[in-house]
Formats: C-alpha cells, sequence, structure tokens
C-alpha cells in the first residue's frame, strides 16, 4: 500500500494557492500520481473498499459537485459506479479512513449491491421499505373506491323491470320507514319535499310497476324507490302548468302534515318519444276514499276517524303560520273523495293540490293559478255554481272547501255500518226483497245498523257526468241538499255527523263552520266516543 502521508509544509503551501471553498482529498489513481497522491474538488471525499481475486482494494479519489445529489447536502456519490462499501465526506482528506470489507456482497451487476455494503443509498432503501407501502395504500384505496361505486351503482342505477333485492338494505338505513327517511332529508326541516338537488334524480332511479289511477291529468303508478313503494302521478305534456303547479304548492313551507299526501319530488324523464312530468308522492295501498268506501263498509270508529283527520289536513292547509319560515294560508279548491287518500291506520291524507291557491296576508293577494281546470261541479258550492263568490277574499275559497268537505262526510256517513252484524244482515238479505218496492232508498232500512250501497253526493238528483247548469238547478235554484236518513237520528256518532254536514251545506258561505271547528267537534266525539284517533 502506497504511503498516503503528504509532508505538512507541502499541505500548506498549497492551501496558500488553493481557494478557500476547496477540498483536499487522499487520491490513489494513476491521474494523482503526479501530484503526490492528492486531489483538489468542490464536491466531496470518496473513500471506498473492494475484493478483488481475494484481495482488498482500497480506491480513494475526488468527487466532484455536479456528481452529488443532491448537490450541497449529498447523500449519494454518482461516480462511485462499480464499487462497493462507500465513504463520501466533506473536510480535507477524510477519505483517509480504512473500511471493512462487509459481510455480503453481490456480484450480479456493477449497479447491484446490499446497504450499507452495496451501491445502494439511501434512496433506494427508502424505495425499498416505502414502496411495498405505498402499494398497499393504493391497493386499499382502489378497494375502498371500487365498493363504494358499486353500492352507488346498486342504489341509484336505472332499473327497467326488476328491482334487485340485494340492494334494499342499502336504501334505507336503521330499518327505518321510507317516510322517515324522506322527512330527515326534507329541506329545512320545513317537509317540503327532498332538496332540488336530489329530486332531479329522483325518476332515474324508480321502478315503475303498475297503474293504480287514472285521471284526466295522466295516470297514476306504483313504484319501487329506496326499497319502499311510492306514487309516480305522471301528467301528459300539455298538463305542463298542472304539474308545476302542484309541485309548486307541494314544496310550500311546513306544510307537511301527517293528514296531508307526503310529497317526495317533481322530477322529468324523457323516454324517447316525449317528456314525463312526475310527481312523486308516498304511496297508500287502499288508494282514494271513494275507491275505499266502495269496497269497505265502516264501523262509527272508523267513520269518525275518517273524517276527523280529513277535517285535520284541511284545518292545516287553510291555516296560516306567522314567522320567517311560516306557512301560507292555502285553500284546496277541488276536495272530493276521489282527492283524498286512505292511509294504512284508516286515517286520511289529502292529496291533488293542482287547483289550490295561496293567500298572501302581508299583501292580502291569492295567487290562482293560470290553468283552464275547474274544480269538480258535483262538488262545487252555491257561490261557486252561480258565480257569486268572491275572488278577492280569501275565506271564500275556504268555505267552498267546507261545503265540499260536508259531501264527503256524507259519503262516509252511508257506509258507516253502525248496526254490527244484524245490520249487515239486514242490509244484503232483507234490504235486496223490498228495494223494488220502494220508490226511495230510506224507506226500506227501517231498522238500526242498515248499511247503504255507495253513492255519490246527488247521485239521484243530477246525471252521472252533470253539466254546470244541472248542478246549479239543484244546488242554487232548488236549494237540494244530500238526504240525511232518519234513522241516523238514533245513533249518536251519525246523529253528530248529519248536524256537522248541514252546518257545513249552509247556502251562505259565511255561516258555514270553519275547518278547525270542524276537527274539534269531531275531537270531542272520538272522546266522548272513546275512540282513539
Amino acid at each position: 500500500m502506497a504511503n498516503l502521508g503528504i509532508p505538512l509544509v507541502l499541505v500548506n503551501c498549497l492551501a496558500v494557492y488553493r481557494s478557500c471553498e476547496a477540498l483536499l482529498c487522499n487520491c490513489t489513481t494513476a491521474q494523482c500520481e503526479r501530484r503526490g497522491f492528492w486531489c483538489e474538488t468542490d464536491g466531496a471525499c470518496m473513500a471506498s473498499m473492494s475484493l478483488i481475486d481475494d484481495q482488498e482494494q482500497h480506491v480513494r479519489t475526488c468527487i466532484t459537485r455536479d456528481q452529488l445529489e443532491p448537490p450541497g447536502h449529498p447523500f449519494y456519490c454518482l461516480s462511485a459506479e462499480g464499487l462497493v462499501n462507500i465513504h463520501c465526506c466533506y473536510t480535507d482528506y477524510c477519505n483517509s479512513i480504512d473500511l471493512k470489507l462487509p459481510s455480503v456482497t453481490t456480484q450480479s451487476g456493477p449497479n447491484e449491491g446490499l446497504w450499507p455494503g452495496g451501491t445502494w443509498g439511501l434512496v433506494e432503501v427508502v424505495a425499498v421499505i416505502a414502496g411495498p407501502l405505498l402499494l398497499l395504500c393504493l391497493v386499499l384505496l382502489v378497494g375502498v373506491f371500487v365498493c363504494q361505486h358499486q353500492r352507488r351503482a346498486c342504489g341509484h342505477r336505472q332499473r327497467l323491470e326488476v328491482e334487485d333485492p340485494s340492494c334494499d338494505h342499502l336504501y334505507v338505513p336503521n330499518d327505518r320507514s321510507l317516510q322517515d327517511f324522506i322527512y330527515d332529508l326534507s329541506t329545512s326541516g320545513s317537509g317540503s319535499g327532498l332538496p332540488l338537488f336530489v329530486q332531479r334524480t329522483v325518476a332515474r332511479t324508480i321502478v315503475l310497476q303498475e297503474v293504480i289511477g287514472k285521471g284526466r291529468f295522466g295516470e297514476v303508478w306504483r313504484g319501487r324507490w329506496r326499497g319502499g313503494d311510492v306514487a309516480v302521478k305522471i301528467f301528459s305534456s300539455r298538463e305542463e302548468r298542472s304539474w308545476f303547479r302542484e309541485a309548486e304548492i307541494y314544496q310550500t313551507i311546513m306544510i307537511r302534515h301527517e293528514n296531508i299526501l307526503g310529497f317526495i319530488a317533481a322530477d322529468n324523464k324523457d323516454n324517447g318519444t316525449w317528456t314525463q312530468l312526475w310527481l312523486v308522492s308516498d304511496h297508500h295501498e287502499y288508494g282514494s276514499l271513494f275507491d275505499y268506501l266502495n269496497r269497505f263498509s265502516v264501523t262509527a270508529e272508523g267513520m269518525i276517524k275518517l273524517a276527523v283527520t280529513a277535517a285535520s289536513g284541511l284545518a292545516h292547509l287553510h291555516m296560516e303560520i306567522l314567522g320567517t319560515q311560516g306557512k301560507p294560508g292555502i285553500a284546496h279548491r277541488d276536495l272530493k273523495s276521489k282527492n283524498i287518500l286512505v292511509k294504512k291506520n284508516c286515517t286520511c291524507a289529502i292529496a291533488d293540490l293542482g287547483l289550490a291557491v295561496r293567500h298572501d296576508s302581508v299583501t292580502d293577494t291569492i295567487d290562482i293559478a293560470p290553468n283552464q281546470r275547474v274544480g269538480t261541479k258535483r262538488y262545487m258550492a252555491p257561490e261557486v255554481l252561480d258565480d257569486t263568490i268572491n275572488m278577492r277574499h280569501f275565506d271564500s275559497f275556504k268555505c267552498a272547501d267546507i261545503y265540499a268537505l260536508g259531501l264527503v262526510y256524507w259519503e262516509i256517513a252511508r257506509r258507516c255500518n253502525s248496526g254490527g252484524l244484524t245490520g249487515c244482515l239486514f242490509s244484503r238479505v232483507i234490504q235486496p226483497l223490498y228495494s223494488q218496492r220502494c220508490s226511495y232508498l230510506n224507506c226500506c232500512p227501517v231498522l238500526t245498523g242498515i248499511l247503504e250501497e255507495y253513492q255519490l253526493p246527488y247521485y239521484d238528483l243530477v246525471p252521472s257526468d252533470p253539466s254546470l247548469e244541472d248542478m246549479k238547478k239543484v244546488v242554487c235554484d232548488q236549494k237540494t241538499r244530500p238526504n240525511i236518513s232518519n234513522w241516523w237520528q238514533s245513533h249518536e256518532a251519525l246523529r253528530v255527523m248529519g248536524k256537522i254536514m248541514r252546518e257545513c251545506w249552509y247556502a251562505n258561505g259565511a255561516a258555514r263552520l270553519t275547518a278547525l271547528r270542524v276537527k274539534k267537534s269531531l275531537s270531542q266525539l272520538s272522546v266522548k266516543e272513546d275512540i282513539k284517533v
């Protein structure tokens, strides 16, 4: 091994001529032999030891600044290619140390080796350790993304025919009802439907099942959404104004009430030929009150329950709630048994608000819908039939609703089976024997509890599709009202119902009961009869 020592005097002399930033290093290469085995650099001193033919070979040399990564504070010497057990330092002659041979080396290539004995620096070590961890994190992120994507696709993809039951558990968390889920999503807690950005996607996630109703506006379908049944009212394109108006009324702040049909969303859907206008609401399997009364009779308890909940829903519509998040007074204007739904617990929910009007108490104005529809002629109040209603006075519209409510009560009361089994047997066996000899239906049921067949108001006085003139003649000119059976007087509930009907039918609208007064009277009756509403 050559003597690497340099006379101190020579070193001092050289130091005079080198720049202040130059670094002096020991050098064993052939290029440094003429200079006394030292070199000058602006980078680092390097020492390395390798094993060649079972003999140790030490190499010392200078590394320029541009061969270091990164320059200034490097941790890797690029010029050390082909060498192992490398050591770089940054003080004068710091590479005079003797290195030991690493216990394990590789001979597979000039750039391969094990840290610290191979050519791997800190970058390679960090890469080897951190690489698998980063890869594992990436795999986990991809897995989470795929799972979430599948859940969204399962819950929101457009299903045309069959709904995947495996997705049902994703729809309503914690086994809550669909109504509770919708209520939580309702905007600002107002119960006026889902947020608008959610409504715009509803039509693409509902699976239509079957037609459950038809009308002049279009069709009503039962659909499946988020694991539950919903009702989808599909308007024809020519009924766009009615669709927009009804959606607007349903989204009135604070309108949600247990006895008003629960609104979910208004949306439109292009089926390829034309654009369908959808109104999505709660689904009630019993259908309308008209359908329910045609299929079933009701007990006195059931009659009161239907009547008081219908009045409760109408009272909430009519009522004005003051405040920054208040609710304007709303009049229905088309109240009838076909526009009242029967819920699973045999209570009523008022629906079809397409003709409703709202009252702004601050400006004392009424926003009447700009469409050509009118209410159902059979249920029109006298002042509407003879065109004497004051259209600028909001209470006039509420009084007209009360008249229609009285007719609905008459429909319910006719189907009340107050006599239990005896009345049922009489109505099905004895009554048909007398019906051919009776000029009026009322003359036959002489016993308490006679169950009368369902009929619409004024069924015996006007045609099935009466004109305005037909109704005006009966209601305004003749001042006729639906007949109240004498045997109703023998039953407390029917007697009270008859009294309320008469007070709802006054020719003078201002003399009629209010919805709130009707609700209170029926509530008192339910308490007296020990009926839980």
